[in-house]
């Protein structure tokens, strides 16, 4: 009979207990990314209640994504994307696009904010922050965008609410507000290499116009590359 090789007590003990022993996850992905600072806006997040305020006042939603453990079928092309629960969705930049999923029947009309809170987790050369969105009449055009009226390109660090007013968008005129919206995109960055974490994302009323006219106007121009397909 061939024998087995010898192995002393004390190695056996200790490979007995490793097998046994839970695997330890790697934490660093989870790390929690810092909320503060927050800058101030027109629109900030109230924890306690889960959901967004203008004045103080809550805002009526007609999407509202928290991003609890989920992309919530928010979708990438290229870049890297994945939960950070209880903080909201991590994402590294290769490609500027973040989509939405389709099928939105948002009525433009009777919910013309957009709302995006984020953090920024790494720097980038180049912002953009332009919302595309698409119809049953059209797809993602350069026509037809909108830019935030308030709380763009944040520091490293730095959380803040996008807020975009399609009633006044950048480029398409009235569109969004005569539209049924299905779909909606956002590129934060026009070149690769940026980190956010995107805590919530809503899409809103708007009961008080006169609360955003004070906001520093964002610039119309649109980006230089049109929108991928």
């Amino acid at each position: 009979m061939k024998r087995l090789p010898w192995i002393g007590l004390a190695a056996l003990t200790v490979l007995m207990t490793a097998c046994h022993r839970p695997a330890v996850k790697d934490q660093s992905a989870a790390a929690p990314v810092p909320v503060g600072p927050e800058r101030a806006g027109p629109v900030r997040w109230n924890a306690a209640a889960g959901g967004f305020e203008l004045g103080g006042k809550p805002l009526k939603t007609v999407k509202l994504w928290t991003f609890d453990g989920s992309t919530e079928g928010f979708t990438t092309v290229g870049s890297r994307i994945s939960p950070a629960p209880g903080q909201g969705i991590a994402v590294a930049m290769a490609d500027p696009t973040l989509r939405s999923p389709k099928g939105l029947n948002v009525p433009g009309g009777q919910y013309p904010l957009v709302l995006v809170r984020l953090t920024r987790t790494a720097p980038a050369s180049a912002w953009d922050g332009a919302l595309y969105y698409s119809t049953a009449a059209h797809g993602e055009a350069i026509s037809y965008l909108g830019k935030p009226l308030s709380g763009a390109d944040p520091k490293v660090g730095e959380t803040t609410t996008l807020v975009y007013d399609m009633s006044h968008q950048a480029l398409g005129g009235p569109d969004w507000l005569q539209s049924t919206i299905e779909q909606i995109r956002f590129d934060l960055e026009d070149r690769p290499g940026g980190g956010f974490l995107i805590r919530q994302i809503a899409v809103a009323e708007n009961p008080d116009p006169a609360a955003l006219a004070s906001a520093p106007a964002a610039a119309a121009a649109p980006p230089a590359p049109a929108p991928k397909s």
